[in-house]
This record gives structure tokens, sequence and C-alpha cells, in this order.
């Protein structure tokens, strides 16, 4: 095989390459020892089929598509293996000038890795966003924590209301038939938790145990449920039970129960730390994103379709994976969020296209500068992590993959970065 590299353009190599008689001899001997298996003839065993009884029978062409397949691909692949400054992105397009006994001529037109122009780290107009936690939020938390503390009662000496939970018999039907997923025996439904269609819960409200009413609702239109949508239906309710929820004082009673402290101003105060703690950590988060999002958005890099695409294509891979794992299909998926495939796969593009420009980016950004992840810098990482997790070091280590510990350097890197660029800009 030979080969001949052409003009750059627009992120694309052009390169000939060419297989000598024999080279492409070899090639579709081998397509045919791959094949022949799939053949029957009269007058021999299936596999045993000659090449030049096939040929003769099928056409002298017949294994001239697999044998040019798996040329371009020796082809392509040998010619990464020699020029190591080609990075191809993706497979490339095959344009076939020439096939016949005497050889085969074709182009491969490679999309290569796009070139990376950094822009300066100083001049970085971004500032960290000052934290407070207001009383409010304090209060909003202790409700929350009253609400996980909440118990349930039971009530037999009034009818339903909101806020209650209720266990109902139900059974649904449209024009009197009943639909699949509309019939439910003691079900639990906590009123006001817009867990049904609107209009449901509160017409359960009111109603007394062993009470039976026919509640009629209308789907919504963008119900998933195609037959169901934008329909009303009538639902045949039973109410068995009703059960009120009672939230506990917030007092220093409370404090104890909850929390290791003895009045309720304690808790408050730890309360407000730990808010200020998170605020503060997100916080720092966003500002750090916000500041190589500055960064990356003064490169120059023209990010090729075909690695948008093929990153796209690996999320909705891993994402059909994990569906799966849940049970449910990616067509399921895309029906409750309303998309088509190809609209959902338009909808990540620009997102998609600025991550991997931030890739590239600190890539080169992180080759330039010299930045290294050192095993200090990862044993101190883990030390830290096994703290948290409150392991030892060394016992954490045994146990960790590698995929783990690539997180963790590229956590590092990142980390480095940031702080290279707190530095040119004079950020504590």
């Amino acid at each position: 095989m030979t080969y001949k590299i052409g003009e750059k353009k627009d992120g694309k190599l052009i390169v000939e390459f060419a297989l000598n008689a024999d080279e492409w001899e070899a090639e579709v001997e081998k397509a045919y020892e791959k094949n022949k298996g799939k053949y029957k003839l009269d007058g021999f065993r299936q596999g045993k089929i000659p090449r030049k009884v096939l040929e003769k029978t099928y056409g002298e062409f017949m294994f001239y598509e697999d044998a040019l397949n798996d040329a371009c691909d020796n082809s392509f692949f040998d010619f990464l293996d020699k020029e190591k400054d080609v990075q191809a992105v993706a497979y490339p397009e095959i344009s076939v000038k020439k096939i016949d006994k005497t050889g085969v001529e074709f182009v491969a037109t490679i999309t290569v890795m796009p070139e990376v122009t950094l822009g300066s780290m100083e001049g970085l107009d971004v500032k960290p966003a000052r934290v407070t936690v207001s009383e409010k939020e304090v209060e909003a938390k202790l409700a929350d924590l009253q609400e996980k503390q909440a118990r349930y009662v039971d009530v037999k000496d009034r009818p339903a209301r909101m806020g209650d939970l209720t266990n109902i018999d139900f059974a649904g039907s449209m024009n009197g038939v009943a639909f699949e997923g509309g019939t439910a025996k003691d079900y639990e439904l906590e009123l006001g938790s817009h867990t049904f269609i609107n209009g449901f819960e509160e017409q359960v409200a009111g109603m007394n145990i062993d009470e039976q009413k026919d509640i009629v609702v209308t789907f919504p239109e963008e119900y998933p449920a195609k037959e169901l949508a934008g329909k009303p239906a009538t639902f045949a309710v039973k109410l068995l039970a009703i059960r009120e929820k009672q939230v506990p004082e917030l007092d220093d009673k409370f404090a104890q129960d909850v929390s290791e402290f003895n009045t309720l101003d304690e808790l408050k105060k730890s309360t407000k730390e730990k808010l200020s703690a998170e605020k503060k950590a997100n916080a720092k988060k966003e500002f750090e994103n916000k500041l190589i999002d500055a960064y990356v958005a003064k490169a120059e890099v023209n990010v090729p379709d075909v690695m948008v695409d093929n990153q796209i294509e690996r999320a909705i891979s891993d994402m059909k994976q994990s569906l799966a794992a849940q049970g449910l299909t990616y067509e399921v998926y895309l029906s409750y969020i309303g998309m088509t495939d190809e609209e959902f796969r338009k909808s990540r593009k620009e997102d998609t296209r600025n991550q991997i420009k931030s890739t590239l980016v600190l890539s080169k950004l992180i080759k330039e500068q010299g930045i290294k992840v050192e095993d200090a810098d990862v044993d101190a990482k883990i030390e830290e992590l096994a703290t948290q997790m409150k392991k030892k070091p060394e016992e954490l280590k045994k146990t960790m993959k590698d995929s783990q510990r690539d997180v963790i350097e590229n956590n590092i890197l990142t980390d480095k970065v940031i702080k290279l660029l707190k530095e040119k800009n004079n950020i504590k």
C-alpha cells in the first residue's frame, strides 16, 4: 500500500491511497475465505466451492465490496500508525478512483483534530459572588426538617381535606369503557401532591370514609398516552382511609430530637452555618466555571460537526443503557419530553460543541504551560477523600478503579488551571 498526502483545507486532510495488483488480490482472496461458507451450489459441499466457480456463477466482482471495505480500513489505520502527527477524529469519507484486477486507488478525506489558538489568560472579567444567608432560608430549611419528622394519624370523624394522606380504590373509564392503567386498589394518595390529573385530588377532598363518588376530569392535551390526551374520563372512587399529617412543634425538644443540640437557637445557628458553607461551595464552583468559560471564549477553534455528532451519539448510547436499567426505552423518554430523535440531537448540539471546545482549549493550555499531575497530588486527594469516607488511604487505593483515578487526575488538572487563571487575574 502506498499513499500520497494532499492538501489540508477546512480541517480536512486529503490522502490518496493505492494498492497494487498483488496487494489487491490478497484482499480479494481474504474476502473469499471469509464469505465462501455462505454459498451453495449443486455438486459442491458448502464452504468448499472454489473461488473461480463462484466468480463465474455470480460475477467476477462478487467479493470486491468486502475486499474494498477491508482494504480501506487496513490502509487508513496503517496510515495513522505511520503518520503520528495526523490525529483523525472520525472515520474518513472514501471515494474510489479505480478498482479492477490491476489494483485499487481511492481518496480518503480525513477530518483531523482542529487547531486551537489560545487567547490571553489575563483580563478575565469574572468576580466571585458574595454569599449571604437570610432568616427566611433558615426557616425554610427547618420547615423541611419538620416535614421529614411529620407523622400521620388516622382520622375517622371528618371528611378528607387537602394535605391528608388517603387510601382509595378507583376505576377509570371513558365513554363507559375501562382504559389501561386506570384502575387500582388501596392506592395511597396525598391530596395536594398533584400526583393525579388536575381536579382529581380536589374532588376527593370532602369525601368521607367508605363514601363512593364519580369524579370527572379531563386528561391534559400533552398526556403521553395519545388515546387519552385531551379527553374527559370518569373515575369511580371509594375512600378507604384518611390520615392527617402532624408536624412537630419547632422548639427545644424538636432540636434535641433531630440533632445533637439542646436548644432551638443552637440548631438555627448550625443550620445557618451549614447553609452558608453550602452556598459558598456552590458560589465557588459557579465562579470557577465562569472563569474557565471566560478563558475558553477567548480562544479560536473550529469544532468539526462530526466530533459533535459522535459525542452526541455516545451520550445517547449511555442514556439508552441508563434508561434500560430503569425499565425504560429511549423512545419512551423522547415521548415524555415531547421531542423526536432529530429534535433531541439538534437541541444538544450547542452545549456539546461548547464542551468539546472547552476540552480542546484546556488540553492545549495544560500542554503549553507544562501543567502535570504528580503522585503527591493524587495521594493528597485520595487522603482527603478517605477522610471524608472515614477510611484509610491505603484501603481506598486498593479498591479504587482506574476510571476513578482518572477522574481524580482530571480534577487536579482543572484545579491547577483555575489556580493559574486566578493568579493571572489577581483573584484571591
